[in-house]
């Protein structure tokens, strides 16, 4: 495998990094971190999209016909890399729920959607976990019964859903739902694309650790909201539908594979890696006692080495998918090494710097406004997220290794 990029890969990555040194200034940054923090992005963020997409950049490798640019998944890798280290921000297409869109969507679903989010005219949440199942996504009980024939068919939806973040500021929710009353455990599920607008939805905020004191800029997880989600008789079309009813287990899997794969994924588990290296190298005499301890920088080189691996690990799932080929396990895989070792990174971080890995933003002596305190309060948050780590081992064993399913 050729590990280098090519010229003109090298030569867009400097246009980018010129770009962000000239356009984020910190006003720009706070408004971009608005959207980060569930409260939704500031007025000069607008702006900063609209040049990103004048020069071509925003979801580069999704096909033109729905808006892209019909280019690689190496040249949105460079791209989104870039974005996000610098300000969190994914350009590389519409988020969650759209990459389900472009793999099983109707031909209509496709062309209504795609380019709305590629515009973030759409912004999706998901509807996956609830309070009696959790990441356990097969017990889902919020249920969805077709009603009418024709032109009068729809689904009346009624459930709850739970941790349902950025609820408040999406236009629609990406709602998994059990289609057949009936059914048990993966069967029976439908995915529908629901407007968050729609009658008989209830959004109920959840505040979470880092809402008082809210996490610095570069906060891992440091989202200050989730939501509790309530539907009540809400009717749906079924032109909502997306994939075939009762498919739903598939299509959702399908798109959290997708969506699992990108340089923002792998750059929320190694952001606290980078950070502290720089940080070392920074003049604050606490950085300095440390930089010339051997066993620290012996440490810090074994985690950059770790986070080197789930860059790589990111890469062949994107050169898989480039290629065509059958993407199975390997999202599931980034899924459980990543995160892990985004926990053990921020452990040795909190071990390393003594009591003021502790100090919150605002309390005087902390380090860096309190990024090591906010990451250590959500870093075990990234190993439930878009699944829990041993529900993705289970993945790797069956469809990675072709293990049998456990005996009850």
């Amino acid at each position: 495998m050729d590990f280098e990029f090519t010229q003109e890969e090298e030569a867009l990555r400097s246009q980018v990094q010129a770009f962000i040194k000239d356009n984020l200034t910190p006003e720009v940054l706070a408004d971009l971190a608005g959207g980060k923090r569930g409260r939704g992005f500031g007025p000069r963020a607008k702006g900063i999209f609209e040049k990103i997409a004048d020069r071509g950049w925003n979801a580069i490798a999704w096909p033109k016909a729905y808006g892209g640019q019909g280019g690689s998944r190496i040249t949105q890798f460079l791209v989104e890399e870039e974005f996000y280290r610098a300000a969190q921000v994914v350009i590389g297409g519409g988020g969650t729920g759209t990459p389900a869109v472009l793999a099983s969507g109707t031909e209509e679903q496709k062309q209504y959607y795609v380019p709305r989010a590629i515009r973030r005219e759409i912004i999706f949440c998901q509807g996956y976990s609830e309070p009696q199942c959790g990441t356990d996504l097969a017990g889902v009980r919020c249920r969805a019964t077709r009603v009418g024939t024709g032109a009068d068919a729809h689904y009346v939806v009624n459930g709850q859903k739970v941790f349902t973040t950025n609820a408040q500021v999406a236009t629609h929710v990406f709602l998994l739902v059990r289609t057949d009353p009936e059914s048990r455990r993966h069967a029976g599920l439908s995915i529908l694309l629901v407007p968050m607008d729609t009658p008989g939805i209830t959004i109920r905020p959840m505040y979470t650790i880092q809402n008082n004191p809210g996490g610095p800029p570069g906060t891992t997880y440091g989202e200050e909201r989730t939501n509790e989600v309530f539907f009540d008789d809400v009717k749906v079309p079924v032109s909502c539908l997306l994939g075939q009813e009762g498919d739903g287990w598939a299509v959702s899997q399908r798109g959290l594979n997708l969506d699992r794969v990108g340089a923002w994924r792998y750059l929320i588990s190694i952001k606290r890696d980078e950070d502290f290296a720089n940080w070392l190298k920074s003049d604050d005499p606490r950085a300095a006692d440390l930089r010339d301890d051997e066993a620290v920088r012996d440490k810090v080189a074994e985690l950059w080495i770790e986070a080197q691996l789930c860059r790589l690990m990111t890469m062949r799932s994107m050169s898989i998918e480039q290629r065509g080929e059958g993407f199975t396990y390997e999202g599931a895989a980034e899924k459980v090494f990543a995160p892990e070792h985004g926990v053990r990174t921020t452990e040795a971080i909190a071990q390393l710097l003594g009591p003021h890995a502790q100090l919150l933003n605002g309390s005087p002596g902390n380090v860096q406004d309190g990024l090591y305190a906010h990451n250590l309060l959500s870093a075990f948050q990234s190993t439930v997220n878009h699944g829990s780590v041993q529900v993705m081992r289970d993945q790797i064993a069956r469809k990675g290794l072709d293990l049998p399913k456990p005996r009850k």
